[in-house]
């Protein structure tokens, strides 16, 4: 009886661990995706003419994959979720925060061209040509293409990329993959791990249980209201029994004129 007991608290310990060991995994993942979304991914010099100073703008990571922080708050809505469910649900929950890991995986992956860093910078409005200064010209990798780019106003082609020297790319792809670990792991072994406190559940002595018919009718037969279960309140079962357990017949109850007969 003892080891049983032992066995059962060590089993509970290890589950609380390797759900704490999981969330830490999750956050981790979440924040690193977050954290390297916000960095400078990429520098865009802009040559100007005269003795005006080059334009110089940094591009974050958030410009040119705005999918994969999205999906780095919906993994951490996604874990809170975890904390907030139990059974079947929290194995849902997993298998979304693995499905969140996939996409931002899977967008910082994509391709990144010179022609997108420049449309990222103009669009977030960090860029600024003196007029006039739009020249043709080829950017690297884009070699062959004269003017402006398309849709880009105020950048040049001729304007210098320059991709930051630390990877965040490689930061927010090891975010995702340890996401799609943690959402694995919770829609395995998430049903096995403890819940919120249930406090406030109406405890199970509590609940009413259903009778089937026939023990209605006999508690309705010998007088008992099947509607009043509750301790102590046996004030309906002061109905006369017999020695039988049954009800007593008129013969065996005493009567008025029996009252003043010596025994």
């Amino acid at each position: 009886m003892v080891d049983d007991a032992v066995t059962g608290a060590r089993s509970a310990a290890s589950a609380r661990r390797e759900y704490a060991l999981v969330l830490a995994l999750g956050v981790a993942g979440a924040g690193s995706v977050l954290l390297s979304v916000r960095q400078d991914w990429a520098r865009v010099v802009t040559a100007a003419a005269g003795p005006l100073p080059a334009a110089t703008v940094s591009v974050r990571g958030q410009d040119l994959v705005p999918l994969a922080g999205a999906l780095g708050l919906a993994a951490l809505a996604g874990l809170a979720a975890v904390l907030a469910t139990r059974g079947l649900v929290r194995r849902l929950v997993g298998a979304l925060l693995a499905a969140f890991g996939v996409g931002a995986a899977v967008a910082v992956s994509m391709h990144l061209s010179t022609a997108a860093v420049l449309a990222a910078a103009s669009a977030a409005g960090r860029t600024s040509s003196p007029a006039g200064s739009v020249t043709g010209g080829s950017a690297p990798g884009l070699a062959g293409t004269g003017g402006a780019a398309p849709g880009v106003a105020g950048v040049s082609l001729a304007g210098h990329v320059t991709m930051a020297a630390f990877p965040w790319r490689w930061a927010v792809l090891l975010g995702a993959l340890a996401v799609i670990a943690a959402g694995l792991l919770v829609a395995w072994r998430g049903a096995t791990w403890p819940v919120m406190s249930s406090r406030y559940d109406q405890p199970a002595a509590q609940r009413p249980h259903p009778a089937d018919t026939a023990t209605l009718w006999d508690s309705l037969s010998q007088g008992v209201d099947p509607t009043d279960a509750g301790p102590g309140d046996n004030d309906h079962d002061s109905v006369a029994r017999s020695p039988r357990g049954g009800a007593a017949s008129p013969a065996d109850r005493p009567g008025p004129e029996s009252a003043g007969r010596p025994h």
